[in-house]
């Protein structure tokens, strides 16, 4: 892609996800990612009714007076963007395609979480890490993150949601949000990795899929290919038996995900390709505050 039509398309996407994250989602995503607690401010001398497990022993000792350690929320957090680039995003056929679909999600995380002077890290993964960008503020790295969205080109086509959940806990030191966003096409149980990133972080999943990883149209023959492998074949979409087959394996992919983020306790939303995104994240949003 040419520097300048990437500039363009920086452009488009900064315009509707500051708007998004501005009108729309102010307030909602401050509520349901509330930071990691309670941070030591400062001290102040005991008064009646404080909690004498707050005394701080070495400055009572000091002062020979009892003072007590006040605190307040800690409300800065740190966001990963868990970002799929494996070959199975470069699909779609509706109004975009998945990987577009996910720049937009992850842009409009990004500038809502700016927004609360949060810190926002990138994980580009396949079946290996292909690029991480470490947690920092400012209009300027979320643009530099939408750039290398757009542009970033993987070296394996393949997935490994394992090894992405595995980096994430030994990279990101202190507690993070963390949003992995992928369509999850994954050939390998991940339900230990996930439990273990979710003690650490707060992990949500955001999947993207498209409507013909659902069900297949009635279009007679067609060459189909696997993003991810490369192997291709002929089938007959005229065959009702055929896509039944389609459907029902769709339908055993999602239950097994529904069950392995049930059994982490993780958040999941699914969003279509022809869907709006924003009334996903919105729900998401209220069902978390």
């Amino acid at each position: 892609m040419e520097t300048s039509e990437i500039l363009k398309k920086v452009r488009k996407i900064e315009i509707k996800a500051r708007g998004l994250s501005s009108n729309v989602f102010a307030g909602q995503y401050h509520s349901a990612f509330k930071g990691r607690g309670m941070a030591f401010s400062e001290v102040r001398e005991y008064q009646y009714g404080d909690d004498v497990r707050d005394i701080d022993w070495n400055v009572t000792a000091r002062f020979h007076r009892p003072y007590v350690k006040v605190f307040e929320e800690e409300r800065e957090l740190t966001v990963m963007l868990m970002i799929d680039v494996s070959g199975s995003q470069d699909f779609g056929t509706q109004r975009q395609m998945k990987r577009d679909m996910v720049t937009e999600i992850a842009a409009t995380i990004a500038f809502s979480a700016i927004q609360n002077n949060d810190k926002i890290g990138v994980v580009f993964f396949s079946d290996r890490i292909e690029k991480y960008i470490p947690p920092k503020k400012g209009r300027k790295h979320i643009l530099y993150i939408i750039r290398e969205m757009l542009d970033f080109q993987p070296e394996s086509r393949r997935t490994d949601m394992k090894q992405a959940l595995e980096f994430l806990t030994s990279v990101a030191k202190r507690r993070c949000t963390a949003f992995v966003l992928s369509d999850f096409y994954v050939r390998q149980d991940f339900l230990q990795p996930l439990q273990i990133a979710n003690r650490k972080h707060d992990v949500v999943a955001l999947q993207v899929f498209d409507q013909r990883d659902r069900e297949l149209p009635n279009v007679g023959l067609m060459r189909v290919v696997d993003a991810e492998t490369g192997y291709e074949q002929y089938i007959d979409t005229s065959s009702s038996r055929l896509r039944q087959a389609h459907e029902r394996y769709w339908i055993h992919r999602q239950e097994q995900l529904h069950d392995t983020m049930n059994k982490s306790n993780v958040d999941l939303v699914s969003i279509a390709t022809h869907e709006d995104y924003v009334k996903s994240l919105l729900m998401l949003f209220k069902r978390r505050s």
